[in-house]
């Protein structure tokens, strides 16, 4: 068997395996290096399995508020083996269709951990793989803060949270980004009290500061309590948990304490430095095309510097491969990436934020709309509250849309072909938003946008 291929890919993720399959599409012979499982840290121990919780959860909350539909039913408990073996087993089914996908198309799949041993090689336990291209997508892990062990007990991260046998009684989520208030929102569902902390100003903080307070409004009606603007200081064992004390000296306890505060990229010990590859905090540095500084090696996904998102990593994985065979694809806007955090309320967004576009066009130059979910038939139905929040240049195009509110989920898929396509508010106007659904409300902010609102409400 030779062990010469035209790509050799290290690490089996979203970014790895889309790189792996749209060049054996393109007619490329390529060897995909995994350590662990395929499909990476979404797969096993992030986008899926989180989600997966998250509509156990949805469900609980529907038996639990049954009453307000007319549904006389009854919340007996949650039975956490049973929501495990569902989402393991929506794991399980996805991964295997992976493997068959790989297999099918005849990638030369290597077990092992990979190490970059020259420009062009990739060694696995002594074997040597040696590519015209490499490509590095070695994804990410989650991180901690000095001062805080993670022991899977009473001190965890996403990974060991997802496997818990039992709802805590209570929960301290140190960390209001998307992974935090997730979890806050499914361990609020599940029964548990929860606090979050979070050091910066608000929850969902990279998102517009209209949708952070929302999710703030609708977190304080949910009773999940926070603590915004306080930086954690010091963490203590109790007999019955834990106890975090933050700024101020305020201390908040609960049986046990997720730490959520970003991921890291992994690439320690795999040779990129030695071979002479640009590093910044250990992410990987490439140009827009992706190309780090060593001729024929690109990189992908969490350790390229930006969004950490499984299908940014996807994409950049299709769009590697295509440079590579030559096709010269455009390159991806960071800004037209979709962005949802799948807490209830769910928060979408795509493009800038209304801090961002004034400070990139301009104050004067900038205009927004909010059309709220109160206008919206199905958002009644569903009992949600919410808003579509449009961002345009003025006399110009849309260049950020933001949603927030019970399944809104969904109206990514028209928000992020607005943001890409450049639309004004007149070309989303004229178009028909079928009734009822949430979608209308998209429709509804944009004819407002256009200068003729129909159903406003403040």
């Amino acid at each position: 068997m030779s062990d010469e291929f035209d790509v050799v890919v290290l690490g089996g993720g979203s970014g790895g395996y889309a790189t792996a399959l749209r060049a054996t599409q393109l007619g490329l012979s390529v060897a995909l290096v995994e350590k662990d499982k395929l499909g990476g840290t979404c797969l096993h121990r992030g986008c899926i399995p989180t989600k997966a919780l998250l509509h156990a959860g949805e469900v609980a909350d529907a038996a639990r508020d049954s009453e307000e539909f007319g549904i006389k039913a009854e919340l007996q408990g949650v039975d956490m083996p049973g929501v495990n073996k569902y989402k393991d087993g929506v794991v399980a089914k996805m991964y295997k269709g992976l493997q068959g996908l790989i297999k099918a198309a005849k990638i030369t799949m290597v077990e092992g951990e990979g190490r970059l041993v020259a420009p062009n090689a990739v060694d696995v336990a002594g074997r040597r793989l040696t590519g015209r291209h490499v490509v590095l997508a070695s994804g990410s892990y989650a991180k901690t803060l000095p001062g805080l062990e993670i022991d899977g007990q009473r001190v965890m991260t996403s990974e060991q949270a997802l496997n818990l046998p039992h709802v805590p009684s209570s929960v301290v989520v140190l960390g209001g980004g998307v992974i935090g208030v997730e979890f806050a929102s499914v361990w609020r569902s599940f029964g548990a009290e929860v606090t979050v902390v979070e050091a910066l100003p608000n929850l969902v903080p990279a998102e517009d500061v209209d949708v952070s307070k929302q999710v703030e409004r609708a977190f304080r009606r949910r009773g999940i309590g926070f603590k915004l603007g306080k930086p954690y200081e010091k963490l203590e064992h109790t007999d019955n948990g834990v106890r975090l004390t933050i700024a101020g000296g305020e201390t908040v306890e609960a049986e046990l304490l997720l730490v959520a505060v970003g991921r890291g990229p992994v690439t320690e010990g795999l040779g990129y430095d030695e071979q002479g590859v640009t590093m910044d905090r250990g992410f990987v540095v490439t140009d827009e095309r992706l190309r780090t500084n060593l001729p024929n090696v690109y990189a992908v996904g969490d350790i390229v510097p930006g969004l950490q998102l499984a299908h940014r990593g996807f994409m950049q994985g299709i769009f590697v491969a295509e440079e590579i065979a030559g096709l010269n694809p455009p390159a991806i806007d960071e800004a037209g990436i979709p962005r949802v955090t799948y807490s209830d309320p769910e928060v979408v967004s795509v493009g800038l934020t209304e801090a961002e576009a004034k400070e990139r066009h301009g104050a004067d130059n900038v205009g927004t709309y909010s059309y709220n979910l109160g206008g919206n038939g199905k958002s009644n139905i569903l009992k949600t509250q919410g808003f579509v929040k449009l961002v345009r240049v003025n006399d110009g195009p849309v260049v950020g849309v933001h949603v927030v509110g019970s399944r809104v989920s969904e109206q990514v898929g028209e928000a992020q072909l607005i943001y890409n396509w450049e639309a004004f508010p007149a070309d989303v106007a004229q178009l028909v938003h079928a009734h009822p659904t949430q979608n209308e409300a998209m429709g509804e902010a944009h004819l407002a946008l256009a200068g003729k609102p129909l159903h406003v409400h403040a």
